[in-house]
């Protein structure tokens, strides 16, 4: 480390760890001795509502205590990263899962220019007990796969999306403005940090298993599915791409089989009216997952071109367009009730017309229901 080495704020989010904190404060303490004797250095540990000595062991090792009345552990990480003092953050949990003694290999490449360095513990020494096979194997990868595949961009990528143990830019992370209060906060950061190109790396890290007896306030199902909606919620693009995808593909199997009807291939009756009720099903699922898309980009006042355009309508043009079109998508109903009327409201012969009609009909409904909540989402 040189003289001109930035300052570091350990932030330390607690909720009741009155058993491991007392040896990650020490560790914190020897490593700033020891290794970061030329820096300016602080210990915030921001509590989360602890019941037992917690804040107490925390004042007795040199902490100092920020009251985070928001449950949550994004929640208590934001409060210890809006009350540090100093230019870096480096953040861990309190439960000694992470060894605060290799902090200076995260600190090494700040010093290099990354702006978010991240322990990675998939490239390093994970130990017997510390992560469960479905963590390390199945939702870890899968969610790194999901956040390159959405964000990453000029070689970034995410190897480790759910490590804890992180360095960063305390001022540039602001900047960003992460807000999640649960779990999903470690994926927040990271598809903001990416959205706005920051220079990220990683170093291996070691992983050690809970104390005996401590009860993990990770629960798998809940803080994954967390952390799936968080990353989707930044990428209306993906709904846009695969809900037009759905939508064409639905359409052009039901045009095929109005137009072509059923294709023999070998004992298999193929575009015939069954194969039709599955595309108009598809088109209804495209519209769906296109109109998600619309939302989010409401609300972010982003995205393609089409949803800026329908999100942003002034509302005399949402006014006319919306009675436009639900004339339009009444046409198809009106059309199938008059010669459904012409056969003395008896069995109607035209079931791919009235298949195609109908399909016309509702998917233009879906989309004006679409376009109103997504105005309605903008005011909320």
């Amino acid at each position: 480390m040189n003289n001109s080495a930035r300052s570091v704020t350990f932030v330390i989010p607690c909720l009741n760890e009155e058993g491991s904190l007392p040896t990650v404060l020490q560790k914190i303490n020897t490593v700033c001795r020891e290794q970061l004797a030329n820096r300016e250095t602080e210990i915030v540990v921001s509590d989360n509502g602890s019941t037992d000595k917690s804040t107490d062991i925390a004042r007795s090792h040199g902490a100092r205590v920020v009251d985070c009345p928001t449950r949550g552990y994004g929640a208590a990480l934001k409060c210890g990263i809006e009350a540090a003092k100093h230019e870096v953050v480096v953040f861990a949990d309190a439960d000694d899962t992470y060894n605060f003694l290799e902090t200076p290999a995260l600190l090494e490449k700040i010093e290099e220019g990354y702006d978010l360095v991240i322990g990675s513990r998939l490239g390093g020494d994970i130990r017997p007990g510390a992560m469960s096979f479905l963590h390390r194997r199945v939702g870890t990868p899968a969610l790194n796969w999901l956040i390159n595949l959405l964000y990453s961009r000029r070689g970034n990528r995410i190897n480790d999306c759910n490590s804890g143990f992180r360095a960063f830019d305390r001022a540039i992370f602001l900047s960003w403005g992460v807000g999640s209060d649960g779990m999903e906060f470690a994926s927040e950061m990271l598809v903001k940090a990416l959205r706005n190109g920051v220079r990220m790396t990683h170093v291996p890290i070691s992983l050690h298993a809970d104390a005996p007896g401590r009860k993990p306030k990770l629960k798998t199902w809940r803080d994954g599915t967390r952390h799936l909606l968080q990353i989707l919620l930044e990428s209306p693009e993906l709904f846009h791409t695969v809900g037009l995808l759905v939508w064409v593909l639905s359409w052009g199997v039901l045009v095929t089989g109005w137009l072509s009807g059923p294709v023999t291939v070998g004992s298999a009756s193929l575009l015939g009216f069954h194969s039709m009720l599955f595309a108009y099903f598809g088109t209804i699922i495209g519209a769906i997952i296109w109109g998600i898309g619309l939302l989010l980009a409401a609300k972010m006042d982003s995205g393609p071109l089409d949803y800026r355009y329908l999100a942003t309508l002034e509302e005399d043009k949402l006014f006319w367009y919306s009675i436009a079109l639900a004339v339009v998508c009444m046409i198809p109903f009106v059309m199938i009730i008059f010669s459904w009327a012409g056969e003395s409201f008896r069995f109607l012969s035209l079931e791919r017309e009235a298949l195609m009609l109908t399909a016309a009909g509702s998917n233009g409904i879906v989309l004006l229901f679409q376009i109103f909540a997504a105005h309605l989402i903008k005011r909320a």
